[in-house]
Order: C-alpha cells, then sequence, then structure tokens
C-alpha cells in the first residue's frame, strides 16, 4: 500500500513537470484539468499535446535557451519537482514596473551554483518567446522547510537568492525566469512586467485562480491548495480537507508553472502576432485598485479566472458602465468569492482565503449571495466537460462570425472542453441594448447527462461589448500548435477590432 501511495503522489509531481518549454518554439504546453488526479492517481489532461513538438529551426525573434544537461528522452534539461526540490523559487513581489526590483527567493538541493535566464512571451516569430537577459552564476542553498499552519503553506522565510533590477527599457509583458542548476535540473518562475500607460487592450493574467490552484510542495505531505492537501499515509485529500488560505508566498507546484497558464501565453502569442496594443497587470493589480478601465477600450480575461474578490468585480463592473469592454475567453469566470490579506509581515496581498462550505459565515459562490456571474458575463458556470465536443455554431449571420466560412449548425471541432458556460434563465442578465447567443453545444456531462454550452456577446447601454466562449478551449484555438482553429482566429479579431475600433 505505501508504494501504491508513494507512485501515486510522485506521478502527479513529475507529472506537472516540463522538460523545457522554450527550446520548444512556440511554449505548446498546458498541465492538466481543473482536478489534478483522476481514480488512479494519474495526471488526467483534458487538453493537451500527447507529445512535445519538434523543435523547429531558428526563425529569429529571440534566443532560445541553452540546454545544459539531457533528459533521457532527449527533451532538454531535467525538470525539478517538489519530491527532491532539485531547484524551486517563487517572486515575493507581484507585478513590477520597468525601473523597479523583483525579488526572487529560490531553494537549490544539493547546493550548487545555478544561473537564471529571463524570457518575455510573446509572438517572435512563431518562437512562442524570447530570451531579454541572464543571471550571472548564483551561489545556491538549501532554503529552510516550508512553514505550515492549518494547511497553509508558506516560504516566506526563506533568505533573499537574486535582486532583477528591471530596466527602465523593457517592454511590458508576462515574463517567465528559466532557473538552472549546474547539474542540469530546471524550474520555472512566472511574473509580469506592467506599467500605466493606456492600451487599447489590458490583458489581466488570473494569478489569483493560478494560486487557489497550487499544490506546492506537491510531495505527499506538507502540500496544499484550495481544492487538494495530503493526509499522513501520502494519500490525496479533496476539497473538504484542503486549505482555505493559500500564501503567494511559494513557488508554484512541479515545474514551477500554474495550472492552465498556457492559456494566457495563447493569446499573447496571437494579439502581438497582430499587432493589438496590448498592456499587462494581475489580477491583484486588479483587486488592489491599481487598475483604471478608462485608459482602455476593453479588458481581456484570457485563460480560466475562477477565483474573484469584492473588489476586482465592483472594478470590472464599473468598466463596463464606463464604456470599457470586457473580453472573457474561457470558461468558470467570477464563480467563487474570496479574500485577499497581507503576510505576517504586513505585505499586501500574499494570503488569499477562500472558506468555500467551510466553516461559518455566508456561502461564497457569487450565485449564492445573489450576485450570479451572468449579472456581468451574459452567461455561467454549467459544469465540466469530460472529453472536448464541438462547438456549435448559432446566429452566424452575426458580425463576429464574419468572414470566418463558418455557417449555422457548422461545428468547431473539439472546442467545448474543460468546462462550460451557458446561459441560465433564472439568473439575471445584465442591462443590455442587443445580446445574442453564438453558439449552442450540446454535450454529456461526467455522469452521462446531457447539457449544453453557449457562447455570449451583449452590448451595454454604456456602449461596452460583453464576450464570454463559455469554454475552455477558446484561448488554445488561437495560437496553440495542433489546436489553432482559422474561424476562431477571425472571430476573435472581429472581437477585437470591434472593441479598438478598427477600420
Amino acid at each position: 500500500m505505501g508504494s501504491e501511495q508513494i507512485r501515486r503522489w510522485e506521478s502527479g509531481a513529475l507529472a506537472h513537470a516540463v522538460t523545457d518549454p522554450f527550446g520548444q518554439g512556440p511554449v505548446p504546453w498546458l498541465r492538466g484539468g481543473e482536478t489534478y488526479f483522476g481514480d488512479s492517481g494519474q495526471i488526467v489532461p483534458w487538453y493537451v499535446d500527447p507529445e512535445p513538438a519538434p523543435r523547429p529551426g531558428g526563425r529569429g525573434g529571440g534566443t532560445r535557451a541553452t540546454t545544459t544537461r539531457s533528459s533521457p528522452d532527449g527533451g532538454g534539461p531535467n525538470a525539478a519537482d517538489d519530491v527532491h526540490l532539485q531547484i524551486k523559487g517563487f517572486t515575493s513581489t507581484g507585478a513590477v514596473a520597468p525601473g523597479d526590483a523583483i525579488d526572487f527567493h529560490i531553494t537549490v538541493d544539493p547546493p550548487q551554483e545555478f544561473s537564471v535566464d529571463v524570457y518575455r512571451i510573446g509572438h517572435y516569430g512563431g518562437d512562442g518567446a524570447a530570451k531579454i537577459t541572464s543571471s550571472p552564476r548564483l551561489s545556491g542553498i538549501v532554503q529552510p522547510a516550508p512553514l505550515a499552519a492549518d494547511r497553509t503553506v508558506s516560504c516566506h522565510h526563506w533568505w533573499l537568492s537574486w535582486r532583477l533590477q528591471v530596466p527602465t527599457y523593457w517592454n511590458i509583458g508576462a515574463y517567465v525566469a528559466v532557473l538552472t542548476t549546474a547539474d542540469g535540473y530546471r524550474s520555472h518562475v512566472p511574473f509580469t512586467v506592467r506599467d500605466n500607460q493606456p492600451a487599447d487592450l489590458l490583458l489581466l493574467l488570473p494569478d489569483i485562480t493560478w494560486q487557489a490552484y497550487n499544490l506546492y510542495p506537491e510531495d505527499g505531505r506538507a502540500g496544499a491548495s484550495l481544492y487538494h492537501a495530503w493526509d499522513k499515509d501520502g494519500r490525496l485529500l479533496g476539497e473538504a480537507d484542503a486549505a482555505t488560505t493559500v500564501s503567494f508566498d511559494r513557488p508554484y507546484a512541479g515545474a514551477g508553472l500554474p495550472l492552465h497558464v498556457g492559456h494566457a501565453y495563447d493569446f499573447i502569442r496571437f494579439a502581438e502576432r497582430y499587432g493589438y496594443d496590448l498592456a499587462y497587470a494581475d489580477a491583484r493589480d486588479l483587486h488592489a485598485g491599481r487598475v483604471d478601465p478608462t485608459r482602455y477600450r476593453g479588458l481581456v480575461f484570457p485563460g480560466h479566472d475562477e477565483y474573484w474578490s469584492a473588489a476586482m468585480r465592483r472594478t470590472t463592473e464599473l468598466a463596463r458602465e464606463q464604456g470599457t469592454s470586457l473580453v472573457f475567453l474561457s470558461a468558470n469566470t467570477m464563480y467563487w468569492q474570496v479574500e485577499l490579506s497581507p503576510s505576517a509581515s504586513g505585505v499586501p496581498d500574499r494570503l488569499l482565503t477562500c472558506r468555500k462550505r467551510k466553516g461559518p459565515g455566508k456561502p461564497v459562490l457569487w450565485r449564492e449571495v445573489d450576485r450570479p456571474e451572468q449579472e456581468v458575463l451574459g452567461i455561467q458556470y454549467a459544469g465540466r466537460v469530460p472529453e472536448p465536443h464541438p462547438l456549435i455554431v448559432r446566429n452566424a449571420d452575426h458580425w463576429l462570425w464574419e468572414a470566418t466560412g463558418a455557417h449555422e449548425g457548422d461545428p468547431v471541432e473539439d472546442l467545448v472542453a474543460g468546462e462550460a458556460d451557458r446561459y441560465f434563465p433564472r439568473a439575471p442578465l445584465p442591462p443590455y441594448d442587443e445580446r445574442v447567443l453564438l453558439a449552442h453545444s450540446p454535450y454529456r456531462d461526467p455522469d452521462g447527462v446531457p447539457r449544453h454550452q453557449e457562447t455570449s456577446l451583449y452590448r451595454s447601454p454604456s456602449g461596452a461589448w460583453v464576450f464570454a466562449s463559455g469554454t475552455f478551449a477558446w484561448s488554445p484555438a488561437l495560437d496553440r500548435p495542433g489546436h489553432v482553429d482559422p474561424r476562431i482566429q477571425r472571430a476573435t479579431a472581429n472581437l477585437m477590432d470591434r472593441i479598438c475600433k478598427r477600420d
């Protein structure tokens, strides 16, 4: 029984690993689904390339990662994991502006030198990322074990390993620090560089939802997320025994990339390829009031964005009322209500709390406090989709489907996947001048019950457009190898052009 349990959690840690995404060209990875494990204890991917993409020849636009030691499959350096903690790290700062510093806290076991290569996510001629800078060789140490209290795991006591002073000339965007040890183990730390300059579109990276799913350390002992924890025998426990508070002061599980991070990167590559004027921020920026919606024509929520604070929702609703459009490219958005609080040392917004159905107080589903998410999105979460189904085009004469070649009732294969939203007739709708459902797609839920997905668009009285794709698979269709669909690319461009008022 013991060895079986070890296989259960070790398989999870290793399955989360990514060998060398920045040597694979367009960064075509995605980890798992909305849960980490199937009944067998193995990761159950819902929408992922079964084999790594072949490495293309150089096409310009960035320097590729340097391979220091090959893994057995020849895919580049060995991926660090949470069992052995060969190299793991996190930043103790949120999004930073050019000219600011970002602090990295890194553990290395066994102690040895390591380096940090910093990449910016973008199109870059199809490469998907460009190397921007590299650190000098740094001295790595074994940091203290994570601290845990009531399932909340924190590494806030780790020593500072490296401070990156972001040059003023760096482009804003989504960045990944790639950590590599001298003996060839690798991990990743994502971070955001933002500013307050006006732009057509503001991309909001869902770091709050990323942290809710973070099971670090995924080692069969200490790790906990808002979904899972471990018992004393290394068995994976469910939501009833999971954490109610998680900390941002810790690495992400496995290879250090958040669950669903690929959704945001898919949209970034698409938007940069077609020249959209894009600004960047994190969900915590939206929460903390650092986002002024009047500076943008549209706010884009590119990936799974399930956990929302009251302040996030208030600012987003205000944006819509002031004429700023909203674009939700995933499903199960704005589902749980959360609170953010300072760390023990007083740093703001380092602890994320969601009590779900545990303990006293009000329920924390937005729809259960009489504020269903449909009042913002126009549709809301309906449930899981156990295997991909086609999206069925509806209202094909609408301008969103213009020049896509889509006709009424056409299937867009595999586009309803992961989770799905639909219109709920008994839930209130937002005020609107125009409203249309652009897809109506039948599928069966995990129990075999017939369900359907819908894609929604409405125009607020302020003139703002609000689009909700109603499926996890929309962003991957924009620029993920093996999943690109030209109809979805064109439809998304039609929407963005309308919002950005391109001729």
